[in-house]
């Protein structure tokens, strides 16, 4: 009796996916002969704005060590998902919102790779990066006037990190350190968010992971391709590595998806990445974009540029550039508790309205906004980045220190993060 309801079940989602199929090529016929629809609202405006002429920031210039040596010793630090650290600093070096007098500036920049510390697999290792980015406010300090004026306030730092400025790729013990006492004033550019959480502070800038967009370029199929593939995903389930007994990885819910629809029909999903994965995206109406030790992932960004519905698997996420990006609007958001449920929700979305969402992520400032290229480009992620920052300002006079005041603790954290860089 069992075994026949399990074929029922799978001829009644044969049955649906030849529908949607034959659906789908009806509505990719419309698409082609429509153009991107445009966000409107404010969303679509914020998105497009230009930073230019709107702040100007100033560069320190740090001893290389910070920096560029990191690179030149270990390169793999160029192609990474935290990469972002690097190309932001090379992108202000030659941005025209750059100003050389610091008596002019909006904002400073301390250029530090704090994730520039990697594993012979190319896994970065946070635990240095507390100290040196220590050991560099503390030079910042001590060689010009600026951040003792406001400790930090109208500085900002880029921490693309697991858990940003808390340091640690694991939720339980970056929470146990919290964020940097030294940054507690600073706007952090961090790729993790999530609300009510202590490795994220109010008014920091959510943004994108890096994904490399020349690799991405060069995988890109004929617009054309019918989307033949409902949901897919390629990663890890289990962490036995670092979570042996299962269930703390991502709060279970990757497990979850694999053991509820490991043999469904409609689901492509394995750990075994194809040399098509790229291709594969860009076949696939749903990506499931699930939590794992972080809320982010690269996936993100890659469903984006590939026009593949983003499904958002991770309660309470803060995503990037959330007030220039409608995400309600282009993905779809499935509580961890769900995920079982996961078949039966997206099985019930309209077709127009995943229509609808495919015109929009065809709009090209919707990919551009995701994307840090190599030369930067109008409306790019650092743009993106630009614009949270200008949005800020002017600052408030409450950033700045009266005579004799003083907020930061310089000697508060762990014992470790106090020794010398």
């Amino acid at each position: 009796m069992a075994r026949e309801k399990e074929l029922g079940r799978k001829v009644i989602f044969l049955l649906f996916f030849a529908h949607f199929i034959l659906s789908n090529e009806a509505l990719e016929m419309e698409r082609r002969h429509s153009t991107a629809e445009r966000i409107s609202g404010s969303a679509g405006d914020v998105l497009e704005d230009n930073p230019v002429g709107r702040l100007k920031v100033f560069v320190y210039d740090l001893p290389s060590k910070y920096n560029k040596k990191l690179v030149e010793k270990d390169p793999r630090c160029l192609n990474h998902m935290f990469a972002a650290e690097i190309f932001m600093h090379r992108f202000l070096i030659s941005s025209p919102v750059r100003t050389l007098d610091p008596e002019e500036a909006d904002w400073f920049y301390t250029p530090v790779y704090a994730t520039c510390d990697l594993t012979p697999n190319g896994l970065p290792l946070p635990f240095k990066s507390p100290r040196m980015v220590r050991s560099a406010i503390q030079l910042i300090s001590s060689r010009w006037p600026y951040w003792n004026r406001t400790e930090g306030a109208d500085h900002f730092f880029v921490v693309p990190h697991d858990f940003g400025a808390c340091f640690h790729y694991q939720e339980a013990k970056a929470i146990e350190r919290g964020i940097l006492p030294l940054l507690r004033r600073a706007t952090l550019v961090q790729t993790f968010g999530q609300m009510n959480h202590v490795c994220l502070k109010e008014g920091s800038i959510t943004i994108p992971p890096y994904a490399p967009p020349q690799k991405m370029q060069a995988h890109l199929v004929p617009p054309e391709t019918p989307r033949s593939i409902f949901v897919y995903f390629r990663g890890l389930f289990y962490d036995d590595s670092n979570d042996p007994q299962g269930g703390y990885y991502a709060r279970g819910a990757r497990a979850s998806v694999w053991e509820n629809f490991k043999n469904n029909p409609l689901f492509d999903i394995s750990s075994q990445h194809p040399i098509t994965y790229y291709e594969d995206m860009q076949r696939s109406v749903f990506c499931l974009c699930p939590l794992g030790w972080a809320p982010w992932s690269p996936r993100l960004v890659e469903a984006v540029v590939f026009g593949c519905i983003p499904v958002i698997i991770a309660d309470e996420i803060v995503l990037p550039f959330a007030d220039a990006i409608p995400w309600e609007e282009i993905g779809v958001f499935v509580a961890e508790e769900d995920v079982q449920k996961l078949d039966t929700i997206l099985t019930s979305i309209p077709l127009e309205v995943i229509l609808r969402k495919q015109r929009l992520l065809a709009n090209p400032s919707m990919k551009q906004a995701m994307l840090f290229p190599q030369p930067a480009q109008a409306g790019d992620a650092f743009h993106q980045i630009l614009n949270g920052l200008a949005r800020k300002l002017p600052h408030d006079e409450n950033v700045y220190m009266r005579d004799g005041e003083k907020l930061l603790n310089w000697t508060a954290g762990p014992s470790g993060d106090l020794k010398p860089w």
